[in-house]
């Protein structure tokens, strides 16, 4: 079984703690401000949504949001609890929409589930569904190691230096990149010219 797979399956195996844990606070609330800064348009795909506490956010902040997750009980709750968002069930190494529509691109400790060696292809799906000098917010847990927790969802670790290199292959050019103790977190733009 692929990470992707048994990381869903926790996710599932136990969905209702895991939503109640999510949400519980926004990180597009407490740490968005550079990505909003920078965002010029409104429509904003939440990548990896979860049960949507921050598609609330864009919603009322009078964004068009869309979530996308790959499991199924979170984009229930999401559903219920954002009922003037859109939800799409889809993985993110082949994101379901079509080239350039999106403003911006939200991924937030999301991309941290897929495998390292599908990290570079999925920043550049990412890409792909970004207009012209759109941007995206991309946050992943700080390290070294690769892993699992004890109920199995897969976690990829990076380094500052580990993510720009991503995120150059992919040709997003980083505007804000953050490192603290355990997350790095990039707001990056696609040129208009690309």
């Amino acid at each position: 079984m692929d990470e992707v797979r048994r990381t869903l399956d926790a996710y599932e195996s136990d969905a209702d703690a895991y939503v109640e844990k999510y949400l519980g606070g926004s990180i597009a609330a407490q740490y968005g401000d550079a990505f909003f800064d920078e965002l010029d348009g409104d429509r904003i795909l939440d990548v990896g949504c979860g049960p949507g506490p921050d598609l609330e956010t864009f919603a009322n902040r009078g964004y068009d949001a869309t979530g996308l997750d790959l499991s199924p009980s979170f984009l229930r709750a999401a559903s219920d609890h954002v009922s003037d968002a859109a939800v799409a069930r889809g993985d993110m190494r082949r994101l379901p929409f079509e080239a350039r529509s999106f403003d911006g691109v939200w991924s937030s400790a999301s991309l941290l589930h897929v495998p390292r060696a599908d990290a570079a292809s999925t920043l550049r799906e990412f890409r792909r569904v970004l207009r012209r000098g759109g941007v995206a917010f991309v946050s992943v847990k700080r390290g070294e190691t690769p892993g699992s927790d004890p109920n199995g969802r897969h976690f990829e670790y990076y380094r500052e230096r580990e993510l720009r290199e991503l995120l150059a292959d992919a040709e997003l050019e980083p505007v804000n990149v953050r490192t603290d103790t355990n997350w790095v977190s990039a707001v990056v733009r696609r040129p208009d010219c690309a």
